[in-house]
């Protein structure tokens, strides 16, 4: 019998704004020049939130912390494209997600304090809390995606997650649910390269992880993660053909982790120094910089000006967070389940 080629796939890469600030105007989504200039102030904030996070954890005022360096324009981007109405299951280095969508500030703080009450999404937003665990978001998702499709609301359902991710098995069973009931979903991945300190090439042997989406019955679409517009316009699309009940999308955000994996990690000890100073050059905010000089729309001014505001906002989120009067330590009795074992009960008194 001969051989028969059942199916063939073709990975499409979506690249629009080079290192140097060029874009390809063919490529580019619509956007007006308030709402680039947007973008990029968003870019600013969230990077002066994470120095600063950094800043308080090694002061002893935050607990461990996962850096999103380098990584801001796979957040910004993606999330500049989601409305307030959808919904939206994080990892845990979303921080530029939340930033952009208007979640307090201070909450954000909080949460990385230690105090759980920081993930009690404001009633305006659809964000679920940050998920530590690797992968189990997922199939949340999955079910959000499920019910939106059977409620037939207009919404689409966004899943974040790293490289690392797609190594377990939440992320298999929940690709394989989106495939088959066709469900609006967005699967964001966030290729930095490391999860923790395993490279990307010990984690699977394909040459994307976009690819794996063939699989599944849908597409993969890999995109230059530090191209704020790449990933504004590929994520959109997806957005509108999830809610047009077109099914799933799977975008692989090609970036990199320019920190540490966490605070608790030292990354100096499994990558080279040359490896990081190559990334540096793809810097997203630069890019965007350099885009918008040739553009008229920056100058020292404006950069100095958006500065100045990002870190008011930040010092005032610090200030505030750290008003709050700590929660009561039996709270972690009282509300581990729906009413106090005895054992619980026992434990609290010795407390």
């Amino acid at each position: 019998m001969p051989e028969k080629i059942i199916e063939s796939y073709n990975v499409k890469r979506i690249e629009i704004l080079d290192e140097k600030g060029n874009a390809d105007e063919s490529l580019m989504p619509s956007l007006s020049n308030e709402q680039i200039k947007k973008m990029y102030e968003l870019l600013v904030h969230s990077r002066t939130f994470d120095q600063r996070a950094l800043n308080l954890q090694r002061e002893g005022r935050l607990g461990t912390y996962a850096s999103i360096l380098g990584q801001e324009a796979s957040q910004i981007g993606s999330a500049f494209a989601l409305e307030k109405s959808d919904w939206i299951f994080p990892s845990f280095r979303e921080m530029g997600v939340y930033i952009t969508m208007g979640y307090p500030l201070y909450m954000l703080f909080q949460y990385w304090s230690g105090d759980e009450r920081g993930v009690k999404c404001p009633d305006d937003l659809n964000i679920f809390p940050v998920c530590v665990p690797v992968g189990t978001q997922i199939p949340h998702a999955i079910g959000a995606a499920m019910g939106v499709k059977y409620k037939k609301d207009k919404k689409a359902v966004v899943c974040y997650f790293g490289d690392g991710g797609t190594s377990e098995g939440d992320f298999h069973e929940g690709m394989n649910f989106a495939g088959v009931f066709k469900l609006p979903v967005v699967f964001i991945c966030q290729n930095n390269h490391w999860a923790i300190s395993v490279p990307l090439k010990k984690q699977t042997a394909s040459k994307t992880l976009a690819q794996k989406a063939f699989a599944y019955g849908f597409e993969g679409i890999q995109i230059d993660g530090n191209d704020v517009f790449a990933v504004y316009k590929t994520v959109k699309e997806a957005l509108e053909k999830a809610k047009k009940d077109n099914g799933p999308t799977f975008i692989e955000c090609f970036t990199y982790r320019m920190s540490d994996h966490t605070t608790a990690d030292d990354a100096i000890r499994y990558r080279s120094k040359e490896e990081v100073e190559a990334w540096k050059a793809k810097d997203p905010i630069q890019r965007l910089k350099l885009f918008m000089e040739k553009k008229g729309l920056w100058n020292a001014n404006y950069q100095k000006d958006i500065e100045d505001k990002a870190k008011a906002a930040v010092d005032e989120a610090v200030r505030n967070e750290e008003a709050i009067e700590h929660p009561e330590p039996k709270d972690l009795f009282k509300f581990t389940y729906e009413k106090m074992t005895s054992r619980q009960i026992r434990q609290m008194k010795d407390f």
